[in-house]
């Protein structure tokens, strides 16, 4: 395998081109300090990638492999850019040491060779690490102890979002050319047998050839669509074993046909045999056959989207430093990167003595067992019920005295065992201020329902009264700092498709964060 040894020093025409990047000092830290990030630890890693390697043709240098794949995320280049760039770009050829280079240092296909060999060896995760920890050695933290924020931010899908018709179809023209090729017979053989109209059409729709202004033409239309499977379905189960049915290539391209009937269909009550579109939520929906780990989610009730959520773990000790990312599906809970985003940094050797998540976090079981802990969690509790009675934490309760005290200063006994507290009816009905607490209908008194942490919300809330609780959650803000500067490096929508591609994309784009904060320490 090729070695590199780039020099440390700054020759002449280094020195000229650094001088044009004053703006741009990513490319001055990244010539000057190269040996640093590149130390013997991280070349025995990159050596470890290319050991299957056989005899012949060495691979490219994996250093400069590395520094490319680097300013490939730094600046967004595209797969097809990075030979051009080593050749015609002076800069890239100042960090890369290739210095008057008049050919290209690699090839396109180098560039994708080194980025799976990287990503299914887990090295990435390893250079995040050691960014980090390059970062709070040069703060002075050496130590373990780490103050760690939460926060995430939804990421847009690359694959086309489809809805069930053409999820439907177009499942049926996939699955019909892997049969055609398992089966040793021509794609279009196997349409006209069967009649299955969507195979070679432009357009699933088109095909149908109905009035989809109609609602009955199309519902007509979607059981045309479930006909063409199920005809496939049985020809498949006569042609093929079930042993055959069950085991690749054939399991997967079957397999999500029929999870998008399901999710999506249901049996028509009124006509037997006959299939009506699903109405409501679908849990757990696949939005796109080119990407089918993208779901449905929602930032907020107001801001929907299709893709991922990214979370991400900041030191709040060093502003803007990512020591963690995980990567989840657009339709997951944030409280569901808890635990990945905990073991990273367990894994790091790091010791979490402070959390600041936003509230979104908080049912995580793991969040309740760091604070029971000792652990301190800096949150904002659950947001209060809005209306025109009073919430329940108008309700004064005193966890050492067992009592609940209502407005008007009515108590009743404080059962932390209940999940429901009900005042007497009698004393809510003569109540003075019982239009502000109950509706003209309720009989049976005000009730009060408590939450398994409702001490420790109520403590939550009652540190937020305070400035010094206030001054606290403002904290968090380096870690939305964090989040606008990924968003700047990634943009609002993933290079690639799938979760574990995306996930090692986040942390390529972690790197490339941490890199800014090194550099902008040593400035």
């Amino acid at each position: 395998m090729t070695t590199w040894a780039g020099p440390i020093e700054i020759s002449s025409a280094e020195e000229r081109v650094l001088k044009l990047c004053k703006k741009q000092k990513l490319w001055n830290f990244l010539r000057t300090q190269r040996h640093v990030l590149l130390d013997s630890e991280m070349r025995s890693a990159l050596s470890e990638l290319y050991k299957d390697t056989p005899h012949g043709r060495p691979p490219e240098c994996p250093e400069q492999l590395l520094l490319a794949m680097l300013l490939q995320v730094a600046f967004d280049v595209p797969d097809h850019e990075v030979p051009t760039l080593t050749a015609v770009d002076l800069r890239w050829q100042m960090v890369l040491d290739c210095m008057g280079a008049k050919t290209a240092i690699v090839s396109q296909g180098t560039i994708f060779n080194f980025r799976e060999r990287v990503r299914n060896s887990g090295l990435m995760s390893q250079f995040l690490e050691k960014t980090v920890v390059l970062a709070r050695e040069s703060k002075g933290f050496s130590h373990k102890r780490l103050r760690a924020i939460f926060d995430s931010s939804p990421l847009l899908g690359a694959g086309r979002i489809e809805d069930t018709f053409n999820l439907l179809g177009r499942a049926i023209q996939e699955l019909v050319e892997v049969v055609a090729q398992e089966a040793g017979v021509e794609v279009q053989s196997i349409a006209d047998e069967l009649e299955l109209k969507v195979v070679g059409a432009s357009s699933i729709k088109a095909s149908l050839d109905i009035d989809w202004r109609i609602p009955e033409e199309r519902n007509a239309g979607l059981n045309a669509l479930v006909k063409q499977f199920r005809n496939l379905e049985g020809w498949l189960q006569a042609k093929f074993s079930q042993v055959t049915l069950t085991s690749p290539p054939l399991v997967g391209p079957l397999g999500t046909a029929r999870g998008i009937l399901e999710q999506n269909t249901d049996p028509d009550p009124d006509n037997k045999g006959q299939t009506i579109m699903h109405q409501g939520r679908v849990e757990d929906r696949q939005a796109s056959l080119t990407d089918p780990d993208m779901r449905h989610g929602r930032k907020s009730k107001s801001k929907a989207f299709t893709g991922y959520k990214r979370h991400v773990a900041v030191d709040a000790d060093v502003p803007g430093l990512i020591c963690a990312v995980k990567l989840l599906k657009g339709n997951s809970s944030e409280h569901e990167a808890v635990v990945p985003l905990c073991s990273s940094l367990d894994e790091q050797g790091f010791a979490i003595n402070e959390l600041h998540i936003d509230r979104g976090y908080l049912p995580a079981e793991k969040v309740r067992k760091m604070h029971s802990s000792g652990v301190r969690v800096v949150s904002k509790p659950p947001a209060e019920r809005k209306g025109e009675r009073y919430s329940k934490y108008a309700f004064e309760m005193d966890f050492e005295k067992k009592t609940v005290t209502c407005p008007a200063g009515e108590s009743i006994a404080l059962d932390t065992e209940l999940p429901v507290l009900r005042f007497p009816a009698p004393t809510c009905r003569s109540c003075h201020k019982k239009t502000e607490c109950i509706t003209e209908k309720n009989t049976y008194g005000r009730q009060v329902r408590l939450h398994p942490k409702e001490q420790w919300y109520r403590s939550m809330s009652k540190e937020l009264s305070t400035t010094e609780g206030r001054r606290l959650r403002r904290e968090r803000i380096p870690v939305e700092h964090a989040l606008a500067r990924v968003g700047a490096i990634q943009g609002r929508r993933t290079r690639f498709r799938g979760q574990a591609k995306n996930q090692f994309e986040l942390e390529r784009v972690a790197v490339v964060n941490n890199l800014y904060i090194l550099n902008r320490q040593a400035a």
